[in-house]
């Protein structure tokens, strides 16, 4: 069981359309089973008085981030489109922060990246957590390959605790064992998982 209170925060990444409704751009195929479980981690942590935050997804209709501008993605989670939106089914958190919204690649909930200079900057997650007195993190979502093996380790760096929630957790594994790396990636940079 998790250790839910007003001191720690569960970061819910990237539960939207085109990543985990089969009509997304980017269907991870696993995002369904895994709905629920993330479902009851935010129920737990509202009722532990937890800040619950929900990173999105938030790009500009031409970014260097898509495939068709020069990128490597196929267009997906554009601001104000239903591919963008939350799944219907997950219990959307009030506390949301959107990222790549300017065309940055926008990976952990934490910064973003230029697609271009590589320049980092913070979405100001990390004031938020530390604005509450927020001390530890636990983190799950969509996809563990990206952006939450992004957002967790970017956790570790602004000196959190942080705990990836295994069943709560999905890889869109391109390669296959993309997501066990990722797994083995966070482990290194003193993710805990759980």
């Amino acid at each position: 069981m998790t250790g839910y209170s007003p001191t720690t925060a569960l970061i819910v990444v990237d539960v939207q359309n085109d990543f985990a409704h089969p009509d997304g751009s980017l269907f991870v195929t696993a995002a369904p089973r895994i709905l629920p479980y993330i479902n009851s981690q935010i129920d737990h942590a509202t009722s532990a008085g937890a800040l619950v935050v929900a990173s999105q997804d938030w790009h500009p209709a031409s970014t260097p981030h898509f495939a068709k501008d020069g990128g490597i993605w196929p267009v997906h989670c554009v601001a104000d489109t239903w591919g963008a939106d939350f799944h219907e089914d997950l219990i959307a958190p009030t506390t949301v922060v959107r990222k790549g919204t300017s065309g940055e690649d926008g990976y952990s909930a934490f910064t973003v990246r230029d697609a271009v200079s590589a320049a980092e900057a913070p979405t100001g997650l990390g004031r938020t957590l530390s604005e509450r007195g927020v001390t530890d993190v636990y983190v799950l979502g969509l996809a563990t390959d990206y952006c939450v093996k992004e957002t967790a380790i970017d956790a570790t760096r602004y000196g959190f605790s942080a705990v990836l929630l295994a069943d709560g957790i999905a890889a869109v594994d391109i390669d296959p064992g993309d997501g066990a790396r990722a797994c083995a990636s966070m482990i290194a940079a003193g993710v805990a998982i759980h």
